[in-house]
């Protein structure tokens, strides 16, 4: 079963992870604001949420198909083996998320071009559903934009591997959508300070650290000394 300390642990990726969200999702909320027509902008909020709701609903798909995959190997004897090194491979993930926020090492943005592949498919669904004519037209968006190549989704994802089945990784990805919330809503234009505060150099590297030391942490707790 999840723990609730990987429960908490997608929520803080998606919290800490904002300077991420915003070098990479900043073209997705231009072109969603040039989405909405002109004489609906003053329901911008609603389209916001809409947007967002797709998207983690696509997390949480996400969470569900990995972790139910990694719990049926779980049955197997090699299955508790391979969970293992994802337990380990997930303390990877953090400090290397860490590193790329703190903007020390950049390793991730390779990671990121394993999906290149699939949203080259996916990328040209979403321009069926533009320019939006009401704010539910924004929710399939979301969730076409849900799937685009992301290392700090990577990142999450590694931790519904391990979270014991499919409702459980439904809901560790479900968490971490939350955690990005607040800076996706910021890049739509609803906080334009918390946007500034969320991408300064000081939280992006107090954020990298505090990963660092988690995926450290996450890796002392499978190895033989952490037993």
């Amino acid at each position: 079963m999840t723990t609730q300390l990987d429960a908490w642990a997608a929520l803080l990726i998606g919290l800490l992870g904002a300077g991420h969200c915003i070098a990479m999702c900043g073209g997705v909320a231009a072109a969603f604001s040039m989405a909405i027509p002109a004489e609906q902008r003053r329901w911008q909020g609603l389209y916001l949420l809409s947007y967002n709701a797709g998207r983690i609903l696509s997390y949480s798909l996400a969470g569900a198909l990995v972790g139910g995959v990694f719990a049926s190997l779980a049955d197997i004897s090699l299955g508790k083996q391979a969970l293992v090194f994802m337990r380990l491979l997930t303390g990877v993930m953090m400090i290397l998320l860490g590193l790329y926020l703190a903007r020390w090492w950049f390793f991730l943005l390779h990671l990121e071009k394993l999906g290149s592949g699939l949203w080259r498919h996916l990328k040209p669904l979403a321009g069926r559903f533009v320019p939006f004519r009401h704010p539910l037209a924004a929710l399939p968006f979301g969730m076409i934009w849900g799937w685009l190549p992301c290392g700090l989704v990577y990142s999450a994802l590694t931790w519904s591997a391990v979270s014991g089945g499919a409702l459980e990784g439904a809901r560790v990805m479900a968490l971490f959508g939350l955690g990005t919330l607040p800076t996706l809503l910021a890049l739509g234009g609803l906080a334009g300070q918390l946007r500034h505060w969320l991408n300064h150099p000081m939280f992006r590297q107090v954020s990298g650290i505090l990963l660092i030391f988690y995926g450290l942490f996450t890796i002392y707790q499978v190895l033989p000394v952490g037993y």
